[in-house]
């Protein structure tokens, strides 16, 4: 196992700091990734944004082979730690979902606990979840990267729940994560600062990646807050579709 990819994966674990978060842009493919590593300590992918890239809409629709195929190349593309949106890991077991990670050249992933085979909204039981954070980690181990996880809790996007029902099942499950082993909690789309302080305090201000919607708190109170780790999702590639769509019409507009 190359040195290199233990080191990647030290440096992008050592940049998770509560109250200093890391901000990692998004990329989609190689030509995004050289660009938004200018002044990045480290990348993320996007899982919409890579497979839409390739024409596959998101939600686990796009072929793992595509996924993998393509995060590779992003990481190749770079000299930073590479993270990678993995959806729910395609129904690799967390052995074979390790293995791909690591000879994709990555160090870290977003494994989320929607249930895709159930349907949208549906969550996956939250301690079989915890089971497969647990069993990555010692794959990862076994493969000679100890691999960021990122623990995505998608209880706001669904589960049927809301105010402070939804957050004590959010912490139920980031709590349950973490002790599984996972490096870091994301309760993606969790906006309000209200939610996002009582998410990082009931975590025993353990790392908390918070997406940077324009509706949520600016950088600097999210560092207030306790946040490690700011991510933007598709963001970035739908803001790039926009400004070309708009030079396209302001040239033919002339």
């Amino acid at each position: 196992m190359s040195a290199s990819l233990v080191d990647l994966a030290a440096r992008l674990r050592a940049l998770h700091l509560p109250g200093s978060p890391v901000v990692l842009p998004n990329a989609w493919d190689v030509a995004s990734a050289r660009r938004l590593a200018k002044g990045s300590a480290a990348l993320a992918t996007t899982s919409a944004g890579v497979a839409n890239a390739l024409g596959w809409p998101d939600g686990e629709a796009i072929p793992a082979v595509e996924m993998f195929t393509a995060v590779a190349r992003i990481a190749a593309a770079v000299e930073l730690p590479v993270t990678a949106d993995l959806e729910a890991g395609y129904g690799l077991s967390p052995k074979e979902l390790a293995a791909r990670v690591v000879a994709s050249g990555c160090v870290g992933l977003n494994l989320e606990d929607t249930d895709h085979a159930r349907g949208k909204g549906v969550l996956v039981d939250a301690s079989r979840q915890a089971e497969r954070i647990a069993a990555l980690k010692e794959a990862g181990r076994a493969e000679g990267v100890d691999l960021v996880v990122n623990a995505r809790v998608d209880t706001f996007l669904g589960g049927g729940l809301t105010g402070a029902a939804r957050i004590e099942e959010t912490l139920r499950r980031g709590r349950l994560y973490l002790a599984a082993g996972a490096d870091c909690i994301y309760p993606i789309t969790a906006h309000e600062e209200g939610d996002i302080r009582a998410i990082v305090d009931g975590l025993g201000r353990a790392p908390v990646n918070v997406m940077a919607l324009p509706v949520a708190p600016p950088l600097a109170k999210l560092a207030a807050l306790g946040v490690a780790r700011i991510t933007f999702g598709s963001q970035l590639m739908r803001s790039a579709l926009d400004e070309a769509e708009r030079a396209l019409q302001a040239y033919v507009a002339r």
